[in-house]
């Protein structure tokens, strides 16, 4: 009977059919990494961005084209370096003699799926060309806005900050960011067999058949079908109170913005989609938080000395909350 209730609320077989698919298509070139998957796919149906961090080597770039090959829509890759210039990503006016004008040129950014390689390699004044972009969807150049077609989505890989020739992100710019996902090494067994398939494999071109699995258009309307998902005001209050403590930590010099409180909500809501219901558990919200919050939280220097990681504050911020049932 509850099964039939269900189905009749929200009908999530096409969703679950793409999602399955998705997963499938990335598990015959990718080896393990399922966390970071189901973050990838959360983030899509979300319309959130994903900030990817990593070791060179862990797949990171790869994982990234995968997820926009399996979506039919516009697909632009762009590779930060410390000499990139704001106009190298949004674009420039140029004058065209035929018409005796100014006519705009668009960027790289201007897609629906942008790849942003090493993101942190490029100085301050490159990073704040994301700003209004990332938030607002839209670019402003010499008065005029041009906006972004929908789905607008970046997915930016970057190597850990304590590498050579690396810049910090401003803080303004990762709160753009619905995600950090975090790619460790490998296990020895999943390194095994990352060398078996690649010896294994008869061609470079591990991408040729990828095959799209969802259109843009069906993007839109999954993301307009999660966003109606039912959320019990008790755990719409629990994600709240999450947030509120990380401004109220001891460990934290900065806790999460209101900003904060609406990806976790909207991330549990494409959780809850990948699992196969049309509602939000407060173990969603549980699963999401560490990845919504680590790139938002700042820890205290001695915090930080001691070696302590923003996924062990909020793994202790939640456990003195109560969860609601």
């Amino acid at each position: 009977m509850e099964d039939e209730l269900f189905e009749q609320r929200t009908d999530l077989n096409k969703l679950s059919a793409a999602v399955d698919q998705i997963k499938a298509t990335l598990g015959k070139i990718i080896v393990g990494q399922h966390d970071t998957i189901d973050l990838l796919i959360a983030g899509i149906l979300a319309g959130g961005h994903i900030l990817i961090e990593g070791v060179p080597g862990v797949a990171k770039t790869l994982t990234s084209k995968l997820i926009a090959k399996a979506i039919d829509a516009g697909y632009s890759r762009i590779q930060f370096t410390p000499d990139l210039m704001p106009s190298d990503i949004l674009g420039t006016s140029v004058f065209n003699p035929k018409t005796i004008d100014f006519e705009f040129k668009y960027g790289p950014i201007f897609g629906n799926i942008i790849l942003i390689d090493e993101i942190n390699r490029a100085p301050a004044k490159t990073q704040s060309a994301l700003f209004e972009v990332m938030e607002e969807r839209q670019v402003t150049i010499d008065g005029h806005q041009y906006k972004m077609e929908e789905p607008f989505i970046v997915l930016a890989t970057q190597n850990p900050i304590d590498q050579e020739g690396t810049y910090r992100l401003p803080e303004a710019q990762l709160d753009r960011f619905l995600f950090k996902v975090e790619v460790k090494y490998p296990s020895l067994e999943e390194e095994i067999l990352i060398v078996t398939q690649q010896h294994q494999q008869k061609t470079n071109d591990q991408l040729a058949d990828i095959k799209p699995v969802l259109s843009k258009e069906d993007i839109v309307a999954l993301r307009q079908q999660v966003r109606l998902f039912h959320v019990e005001p008790k755990i719409l209050a629990f994600a709240a109170k999450i947030i509120h403590e990380t401004r109220n930590n001891k460990s934290l010099y900065l806790g999460g913005s209101p900003r904060a409180s609406l990806a976790i909500v909207n991330a549990a809501k494409a959780l809850a989609a990948i699992k196969g219901r049309d509602f939000v558990t407060p173990d969603d919200m549980v699963w999401v938080a560490p990845a919504v919050l680590r790139h938002r939280i700042m820890l205290t220097p001695d915090k930080e000395m001691e070696g302590v990681s923003p996924d062990d504050v909020v793994k202790q911020i939640i456990q003195k909350i109560e969860v609601p049932r």
